[in-house]
C-alpha cells in the first residue's frame, strides 16, 4: 500500500514545516483518512487509538482553513472551539495547536474550569 505525504494533503507550507519540526513523516491513517474529509467541511466522527495522531487530525485542518480565511475583523472573534472532556486534554490539544501553528499568524487559548476566571477573560480579550 502507498502510503501519503503531509504535501499530498495540499497543506500549506508553514505547517508542513510545524509538522517536520515536531518529527511526523506522513500522516497517520486517522489523518490521511480525517484530513480530506474536515476540508470539504464535512461532519466526521472519527475513532482511534490513543497516539495515533487524533489531535493532528483536526487540527491541522481547521488551522489551514483559519489561514485561508477571508475574515478580518478589527476584534478579535473566536473563529474555531475545541469542547473537550477534561482539562488535561484541552491543554494538550492547545500545546499541539500552538505547535502546528506557530509559523501562522493565528492564536489558541485553552479555557477550562475550577481556576480563577479573571485571568481567563483578561487572555480572551
Amino acid at each position: 500500500m502507498i502510503r501519503l505525504q503531509f504535501q499530498d494533503l495540499k497543506l500549506i507550507a508553514p505547517i508542513l514545516k510545524a509538522l517536520e519540526a515536531v518529527g511526523y513523516t506522513t500522516p497517520t491513517p486517522i489523518q490521511e483518512q480525517a484530513i480530506p474529509i474536515i476540508f470539504r467541511k464535512n461532519d466526521l466522527l472519527g475513532c482511534a487509538q490513543t497516539g495515533t495522531g487524533k489531535t493532528a487530525a483536526f487540527a491541522i485542518p481547521i488551522l489551514q482553513m483559519l489561514s485561508y480565511s477571508k475574515v478580518k475583523t478589527a476584534k478579535k472573534n473566536i473563529r474555531a472551539l475545541v469542547l473537550t472532556p477534561t482539562r488535561e486534554l484541552a491543554i494538550q490539544i492547545e500545546e499541539n495547536f500552538n505547535q502546528y501553528s506557530k509559523d501562522l499568524p493565528l492564536k489558541s487559548l485553552v479555557v477550562f474550569g475550577g481556576v480563577g476566571q479573571q485571568p481567563q477573560r483578561d487572555a480572551l480579550k
